[in-house]
């Protein structure tokens, strides 16, 4: 029987937005590290410029000032130790999840957490200066 969640969440549409992301199938089914390359990358993808505009809200909102010199410092120092920002960016890549992925994410949240971290503070830092002018 399905949940009254499930009637309501839009899978196949959620799914339908995500860009394709070419991946080699080197993970188990099921695992961790496929999830990561069937949904995080995906969604992080998706979710790219909504991501570097709440960073450059953030920046903006404790008044940092992103000098080139310091980007990448001071990025991940926000990034690591805010912990509203990191609240936030789980937020809004687990908002675009499907019923099935949000059942799994609840499973394995802590370590698919820090993996989606990661890969948003590297995403986050290679467009540093795109957050900068955002900032501006």
């Amino acid at each position: 029987m399905l949940s009254p969640a499930q009637n309501l969440r839009p899978n196949d549409a959620l799914k339908a937005l995500r860009p394709h992301v070419p991946t080699e199938a080197t993970d188990a089914e099921g695992s961790v590290g496929a999830f990561l390359h069937a949904t995080l990358r995906p969604v992080l993808k998706l979710q790219n410029d909504l991501l570097l505009a709440v960073v450059a809200d953030f920046v903006c909102d404790h008044h940092i000032a992103l000098r080139p010199t310091d980007q990448h410092h001071q990025l991940t120092e926000l990034l690591t130790r805010n912990t509203k920002l990191r609240y936030t960016v789980a937020g809004l890549i687990s908002g675009q999840f499907t019923t099935d992925e949000y059942a799994y994410y609840r499973q394995h949240r802590s370590e698919l957490n820090r993996r989606l971290l990661e890969m948003t503070l590297r995403r986050v830092l290679d467009q540093a200066d795109s957050v900068a002018a955002l900032a501006a």
